[in-house]
């Protein structure tokens, strides 16, 4: 996808440790004319696919997963990676660690938000070693969902994520996949 590439080269900044900061127009302010071009690029990219519901963690991915299911006209479900007072007990529970935050945390989706009847495409902003992905995958293998798909926006594929990912067996697309991240600059697979 030529337009988020160019806003990565424009506005991403890599940090140490292979992180790549997009919060200028990704996760923390949001260009909302990109990520509706986003959200229609997943929609072609899973048309076929006859999608139910559109599964994500919070906060990153909420943007994401919202504009992509607008496209394919179904609910989103966010796994909360806090637990509430008011939320249900009834919870599917998958914990992944962070490669960010270096610490571990629990999502957790209520049993009546994804149901066996459903069709799921798993969305998140990035991929990188996969934890949250694979957690998102195993929340719904509890549900006994069909996942129709992952959606990736950015993807490190010289970390390992979409290799633990490809192993379900799944679709896989990434809208951006960068092989390399030295001297602040961004190179493209």
């Amino acid at each position: 996808m030529k337009l988020l590439h160019k806003r990565i080269i424009k506005d991403g900044v890599v940090l140490p440790g292979n992180i790549l900061k997009v919060d200028s127009f990704l996760n923390h302010q949001i260009d909302v004319e990109l990520l509706i071009e986003i959200g229609k690029e997943f929609k072609k990219r899973f048309i076929k696919k006859k999608i139910t519901k559109v599964l994500t963690v919070e906060a990153s991915g909420i943007a994401v997963a919202t504009v992509t299911a607008i496209n394919f006209k179904v609910p989103v479900v966010f796994a909360k990676k806090d637990h509430s007072h008011n939320q249900d007990n009834q919870l599917y529970e998958s914990e992944a660690y962070s490669y960010t935050k270096k610490q571990p945390y629990v999502m957790k989706v209520s049993k009546k938000y994804i149901t066996s009847d459903d069709n799921v495409l798993i969305i998140d902003d990035f991929l990188a070693n996969g934890e949250a992905v694979k957690a998102l995958i195993d929340i719904c293998h509890q549900a006994k969902c069909q996942i129709a798909g992952v959606g990736i926006v950015i993807e490190k594929t010289f970390q390992p994520g979409r290799e633990k990912i490809e192993k379900f067996n799944l679709h896989v697309e990434s809208l951006a996949r960068i092989s390399k991240m030295d001297n602040g600059l961004v190179t493209f697979l």
